[in-house]
């Protein structure tokens, strides 16, 4: 099968992401329509991250695009619309920082191992795109009431705790691989599981 419609999907996250900024920040964060256009935006975007993943490993398609694209798209949606967040709605902005220099080292990790190792996704990078997804989507539901930003905060921090566990996880991973180049073995299977054969990790 084709990897057209996977690379279609995530080309279509890639779209979604400056739409959803500018909802968000749209009359200073203060427009109830606007913003739940974002709400249902960033959810479909979302959902496509796990479809075109779900394409991948059912026709068992790999692309170049596919493995630099996916990954990209998931951190942008999600960095993107919490910024927004850190922006407008006053939500705290260490998580974001957190969370930005994790996912910058992870993915530049990968990118320098990419010529013959893949470090897929773990359980623990699921789980943390999850608590993410989760935390954003409960700020972004507009006139909430406040025990749901109480919610959207422990989620938020749930998933930073995460991103730091599986991101030491990463680099021990990547450091593996750039010490297996160095010394020209090839390549090791990685102890992560497989989330959509080599497309990006998590």
């Amino acid at each position: 099968m084709s990897a057209a419609l996977p690379n279609l999907l995530t080309a279509a996250r890639l779209v979604a992401v400056p739409i959803v900024v500018w909802l968000l920040l749209a009359d200073g964060g203060d427009d109830g329509a606007m913003r739940w256009w974002a709400v249902g935006l960033f959810m479909v975007a979302a959902a496509t991250d796990y479809l075109d993943g779900y394409l991948a490993r059912r026709w068992g398609v790999v692309s170049s695009f596919g493995k630099l694209a996916d990954p990209i798209a998931d951190k942008a949606l999600v960095l993107g619309a919490l910024a927004c967040l850190v922006w407008v709605d006053g939500v705290p902005w260490w998580p974001l920082a957190v969370l930005v220099v994790r996912e910058v080292g992870v993915t530049l990790g990968r990118l320098a191992v990419a010529s013959d190792t893949v470090i897929a996704a773990s359980r623990g990078g699921k789980l943390k795109t999850l608590l993410q997804l989760a935390a954003i989507w409960f700020y972004l539901l507009p006139g909430g009431p406040e025990w749901l930003d109480t919610l959207a905060w422990w989620t938020l921090v749930a998933a930073v705790v995460v991103a730091v566990v599986t991101g030491v996880d990463y680099a021990r991973s990547i450091v593996a691989a750039v010490r297996r180049q160095r010394e020209g073995a090839g390549p090791e299977p990685t102890d992560h599981d497989a989330s959509r054969g080599a497309d990006g990790a998590r």
